[in-house]
């Protein structure tokens, strides 16, 4: 399948009838004003002239949350959307809403207007960490979103949040199982930052809120995205996207904010796989070759080459060799002892006992 070109239109808060503790839409976005359907057409214009390839284009809508806007600019904004549709200049229409802003009346208007996915904001489904982080809902209304959404037609993507007041890996776990019942098209994970000027950095700067570490973030989300892929529910997204303002010591002030966080979170996954798969065996010569995409090469490799020391210590190898082939993100193919096996990935991930 070749990769979405994606034109992003945000609408920062616009709509959102709540605050939730964790948000600031201004910040995250880094646009502070109400979209017009003139910034629609120049913003669309602008990204086709930016894209050689001019298939698979998806318009986005970002920020606020969509289906809580009035509906006459809903209409507005999604009536300059579906002439580019009709035209068939661009593919796929998606927006992001909260789940106690979906009926029947808003998904006859999404569905006139051609819209294809619907992401949900679920962040948990848990209902202390929902009321504790003010979101304005209980988990029942994520399920009847959800139900109808699919009964519909459209795709669902759901995202989830890790480390919000009150959260455990525990109750990350338990929203990971319950959105696996749900069996959406997709799912993004974010690991909770304390942005400026929201109610979580108060609750911080008052001993009531601590945000995770880095390395508590990356093993919570390693074991809420191995629960996905055994599931095989497609995550495509793991951290906020950075940008000039979503950095350390600007917007975000604190938690666990690194640009290649999935990276991480993949790698420890590899190391485990490494480890599981030898654990009753012995490399003789201590000579250990790994042929893997290019993208799991980074990750077994790690930030400054981490996780590939992990591995090497790990297994008491004198060389670790890491080389690319083509052959897909689900498999390894390991040479040791004069042996050449290729593994499933798949076959080799464990879960925690919470998930089994």
């Amino acid at each position: 399948m070749s990769k979405k070109n994606i034109i992003p239109i945000f609408v920062p808060h616009l709509g959102c009838p709540n605050d939730c503790v964790f948000c600031n839409q201004k910040k995250i976005t880094a646009v502070s004003t109400n979209v017009s359907t003139e910034d629609v057409y120049s913003i669309i214009e602008e990204y086709l002239g930016y894209f050689k390839d001019k298939k698979n284009i998806e318009v986005a809508f970002y920020g606020g949350s969509f289906t809580a806007i009035d509906q006459n600019i809903q209409r507005e904004l999604l009536t300059v959307i579906k002439e580019y549709k009709k035209k068939k200049i661009i593919s796929e229409i998606r927006i992001s809403t909260r789940p106690d802003c979906i009926d029947n009346e808003v998904l006859d208007i999404l569905k006139f207007y051609l819209v294809d996915t619907i992401e949900l904001g679920v962040q948990s489904l848990d209902e202390n960490v929902l009321n504790r982080s003010n979101r304005g809902h209980d988990s029942s209304c994520v399920y009847r979103a959800s139900k109808l959404i699919k009964e519909y037609g459209f795709n669902l993507g759901l995202q989830q949040m890790l480390g919000l007041p009150g959260d455990t890996l525990e109750k990350s776990l338990y929203t990971a199982r319950e959105f696996i019942k749900i069996d959406p098209d997709f799912v993004r994970i974010y690991p909770t930052l304390v942005i400026k000027e929201t109610q979580l950095l108060k609750d911080l700067e008052n001993g009531l809120y601590s945000a995770l570490t880095l390395e508590e973030a990356v093993n919570m989300s390693k074991e809420v995205l191995k629960v996905y892929i055994i599931n095989n529910i497609p995550v495509i997204r793991i951290g906020l996207q950075p940008t000039d303002n979503i950095q350390l010591n600007k917007d975000v002030v604190t938690g666990p904010f690194h640009p290649s966080i999935r990276q991480l979170v993949e790698g420890e996954i590899l190391f485990e796989v490494l480890k599981n798969y030898f654990n009753d065996l012995k490399v003789e010569d201590g000579v250990l070759s790994i042929f893997a995409s290019g993208k799991n090469i980074s990750s077994l490799s790690g930030q400054k080459g981490t996780i590939k020391r992990k591995i090497t210590d790990a297994l008491n190898l004198k060389r670790l060799k890491l080389r690319e082939k083509n052959i897909g993100n689900e498999n390894l193919i390991l040479n040791y002892n004069n042996l050449e096996k290729e593994i499933k990935i798949l076959d080799f991930i464990t879960l925690e006992r919470t998930c089994i």
